[in-house]
C-alpha cells in the first residue's frame, strides 16, 4: 500500500476532522475535494473529474463511491476499506448511489456537510445530488471544513514541503543555466521539469508558467513556445512537487542589457518581498501581508502595475492548480500560525514600458520571523 504517511497521522487527522464536525452538528461529511480525501485517508487519484465521494460520518466510518477504474487505486493508495463503485451506463446517477449509501450508512440525523466549492462536484453533479437528497437530508455547505485543518501542516507534511523546495531550487538552477539568447523556452522547461521528475518529484497542480517578451508580463500557463532574443525577458513562476506537497518559485530573468525602470522594478519587488515577511508573524491576519506589499509597491511608483493579491497558502493539491487556501489579499482576517506554508508573490506588469519583474518564494510561519526554504539567493539575475 503506498501510504505516505504513518497511520497514527491519518488517525489523528481523522479525530480533528470529527471533533470539528461535531461542532458544526453534522451527521456526515461528503468530500468531493481530492485534497481532502488525500489528507485524510491517502487516497491518490485524478479520477475526481468524475462523481466521487468520500463520506466519513460522525462514528468515523469511511465510505467511498467511486468509478470502477478507481476500485483499485483506492485499495492501493488509502486506508479506505469500503469501495463502492457506480456503474457506467446510459440514464447513470451516481448522487442516487450515494443516497441509497447514506441510507445505508447513516443511523440517526441526515445532517450532512458538503464540499460544494471542490472541482470534483460541477455545477451539473451538484443540482443532481440537491435533487438526490430532497427530502431525505439536509445538506449545509462545509466546503472549507477540511481545508482549514490542513492550513497547518504536521512535521510529517513539512518534511515533503522542505523536500519540494529543494526541487523547486534545482529547476532554479537548470532555468539560470539555460537562459540567455537564442535559448529556446521549450528546452528551459523541459530541464526544469525534469530536474523535479529527476528528484523523486512529482507534476505539479499546475503547468509550470514561462512567458518570455512581451508574454513576460503574463502569469499564466499559455500554449506555444519561442527563442529568447539578444534583448529579452523570461518569467518563470513554478513549483517543486514532492507527495503532491509543493514549493513555489517566481523570478523574471532579464536577457542583455537591463533597463533602469526593470533594475527599479526588481528593488520594489525584493524590498516587498522583506516588507511581507516582516508582517507574516503568527496570530496576526494575513490581509496585513498584502498591505505591506501595497504600501512597498505604491511607494515605488507602481500602483498601477501590481496585483491585488500577494500570494497564497500551498499544500497537497491536485489539479487544475497548486493554489491552496486561504490568499493573501486585502482585509482577510485569518490568523498565521505556525507551520502554514505560504508562497509570496511580489509581482509587477507593467504594461506602457513593456516590461515585467517577478520575485518570489514559499515560506513557514514560525513563532517568529518565517522560515525561508529556497536557497537560492535573491538577487536579479540577468543574462
Amino acid at each position: 500500500m503506498a501510504l505516505h504517511f504513518e497511520r497514527t497521522e491519518f488517525d489523528r487527522r481523522r479525530a480533528q476532522t470529527l471533533a470539528a464536525m461535531a461542532e458544526a452538528g453534522f451527521d456526515g461529511l461528503l468530500m468531493f475535494k481530492q485534497e481532502s480525501m488525500f489528507w485524510l485517508t491517502g487516497y491518490d487519484t485524478f479520477g475526481f473529474c468524475y462523481f466521487q465521494c468520500l463520506y466519513l460520518g460522525a462514528d468515523g466510518t469511511l465510505a467511498l463511491l467511486t468509478r470502477a477504474p478507481d476500485l483499485r487505486q483506492a485499495r492501493n493508495t488509502s486506508l479506505i476499506e469500503d469501495i463502492r463503485i457506480w456503474v457506467d451506463r446510459d440514464g447513470a446517477s451516481p448522487a442516487d448511489d450515494l443516497r441509497a449509501l447514506l441510507d445505508e450508512k447513516a443511523a440517526g440525523g441526515r445532517r450532512f456537510g458538503v464540499e460544494y466549492d471542490s472541482y470534483g462536484l460541477n455545477a451539473r453533479n451538484g443540482k443532481r445530488l440537491d435533487a438526490a437528497m430532497d427530502g431525505f437530508a439536509t445538506l449545509v455547505d462545509a466546503s472549507e471544513l477540511v481545508s482549514r485543518l490542513r492550513m497547518v501542516k504536521s512535521p510529517a507534511e513539512l518534511v515533503y514541503v522542505r523536500r519540494a523546495a529543494e526541487l523547486a531550487d534545482d529547476a532554479l538552477r537548470e532555468a539560470h543555466r539555460l537562459t540567455g539568447p537564442g535559448a529556446d523556452e521549450g528546452a528551459i522547461l523541459a530541464a526544469m521539469q525534469g530536474a523535479v521528475f529527476a528528484g523523486g518529484g512529482d507534476y505539479p497542480g499546475n503547468e509550470f508558467i514561462i512567458g518570455s517578451g512581451p508574454d513576460a508580463l503574463l502569469c499564466r500557463y499559455f500554449s506555444g513556445r519561442r527563442v529568447l532574443d539578444s534583448a529579452d525577458q523570461l518569467t518563470l513562476e513554478f513549483a517543486g512537487a514532492y507527495r503532491h506537497y509543493h514549493a513555489c518559485l517566481m523570478r523574471t530573468i532579464p536577457i542583455g542589457p537591463v533597463p533602469d525602470r526593470q533594475r527599479r522594478m526588481f528593488d520594489a519587488c525584493a524590498e516587498a518581498l522583506e516588507a511581507c515577511k516582516a508582517a507574516l508573524r503568527p496570530g496576526r491576519p494575513i490581509g496585513e501581508v498584502f498591505d505591506a506589499h501595497a504600501r512597498v509597491m505604491d511607494a515605488h511608483g507602481f500602483r498601477d502595475a501590481r496585483l491585488n493579491a500577494c500570494g497564497y497558502s500551498l499544500g497537497a493539491v491536485f489539479a487544475p492548480m497548486w493554489m491552496d487556501y486561504p490568499m493573501f489579499y486585502h482585509g482577510n482576517p485569518e490568523p498565521a500560525a505556525p507551520g502554514m506554508v505560504f508562497f509570496l508573490h511580489m509581482i509587477l506588469m507593467d504594461s506602457d514600458a513593456n516590461l515585467a519583474m517577478s520575485l518570489g518564494e514559499t515560506v513557514i510561519v514560525t513563532n517568529g520571523a518565517p522560515e525561508r526554504l529556497s536557497s537560492m539567493p535573491l538577487e536579479l539575475v540577468a543574462k
